[in-house]
C-alpha cells in the first residue's frame, strides 16, 4: 500500500464541503441521466487530492454512487439485462487493457462517436416496428462496452444505448445501467490492481465523497417519477448524442 502524501485533516473544511456538494449534484445528474457523475467529479477532485489520486478515490466514490442507484431503483432493475450485458462485459473488461493497445486511440474515439450518434435514428426507426435488441445482441453490446470501459472513462452513453436497445426506460434504465457499471468498476479495480494505490487517507476521502453521492440517487428517483417517459427518452437521446460528439471531438483533436 503506497503513501499518497494526501492528508484529509489538512484540507479546509469549506473546500471539503464544496467537493461533497459537487458530488451530491453530480449524483443527481447521473441518477437522472444514467451517467455524468464520473465526468463532473474528477476536475473538482484533482486540485484537492492530486491528479495521481483521482482514479483510486473515484473508484470508491463511483462504486458507492452506482450502489446507491441500484438501491434506489432496485424494484425496477432488469436482472435479465444485467445477466446478458454482464456476460459480455465481464470477460472483455478483464481483457480490455490488451485490446486497447491494439487500436489507435483516435480510431476508437471516432468509431464510438459515430456509433452513438447513429444509434439514435436507427433505434427510433426500429422502435416503430417494435424491435428489441436480441439476447445475443445484448451480450455483444456488453462485450464492446467491457472492452472499452476497462481502459477508458466517459463511455456511459455506450452502455445506455445498449440498455435502450433492450427496451429499458425510466427507472429500469437507470438502475440496470448502474448495476452493470458498478460491476465493471469492481472488475477494473481488480484487474489493474487499483487497491495498491490506496492508503487510509485516500480511502477515507473516497468514502466521504461516496457518502455525499448517496442521497442524490434518491433525489434523482423522485425527479424521474415526475418526468414523462417521452421526455426522459428525449433527454437520454440528447445525452447519448452529446457523448458521441465528445468522442468525435477527441478523435479530431488527437
Amino acid at each position: 500500500m503506497m503513501e499518497s502524501g494526501f492528508v484529509i485533516a489538512g484540507i479546509d473544511p469549506l473546500i471539503l464541503a464544496g467537493v461533497a456538494l459537487v458530488a451530491f449534484i453530480a449524483s443527481v445528474v447521473g441518477g437522472v441521466s444514467g451517467y455524468g457523475a464520473g465526468l463532473i467529479l474528477p476536475p473538482v477532485l484533482a486540485p484537492v487530492v492530486g491528479v495521481a489520486a483521482v482514479v483510486p478515490v473515484m473508484s470508491i466514490a463511483m462504486a458507492m454512487t452506482n450502489g446507491s442507484r441500484v438501491a434506489a431503483f432496485r424494484h425496477e432493475i432488469s436482472w435479465r439485462a444485467i445477466l446478458l450485458v454482464g456476460a459480455g462485459m465481464a470477460p472483455m473488461c478483464v481483457l480490455s487493457a490488451y485490446v486497447y493497445t491494439l487500436l489507435p486511440v483516435r480510431a476508437i474515439a471516432a468509431l464510438l462517436g459515430a456509433f452513438l450518434i447513429l444509434s439514435i435514428p436507427i433505434r427510433r426507426k426500429l422502435d416503430k416496428t417494435g424491435w428489441r435488441l436480441s439476447a445475443g445482441g445484448a451480450v455483444a453490446g456488453g462485450a464492446v462496452y467491457g472492452a472499452i470501459v476497462g481502459s477508458m472513462t466517459g463511455v456511459g452513453p455506450l452502455l445506455l444505448s445498449v440498455m435502450m436497445g433492450l427496451g429499458l426506460r425510466g427507472g429500469a434504465l437507470i438502475g440496470t445501467e448502474a448495476a452493470v457499471s458498478m460491476s465493471g468498476s469492481l472488475i477494473k479495480a481488480s484487474v489493474f490492481g487499483s487497491a495498491m494505490l490506496f492508503d487510509f487517507e485516500l480511502i477515507l476521502a473516497g468514502l466521504i465523497i461516496g457518502l455525499a453521492t448517496v442521497p442524490g440517487a434518491f433525489v434523482a428517483r423522485w425527479m424521474l417519477k415526475r418526468f414523462s417517459p417521452r421526455v426522459h427518452l428525449a433527454m437520454m437521446d440528447a445525452l447519448v448524442v452529446a457523448g458521441g460528439l465528445s468522442f468525435l471531438w477527441q478523435a479530431w483533436k488527437g
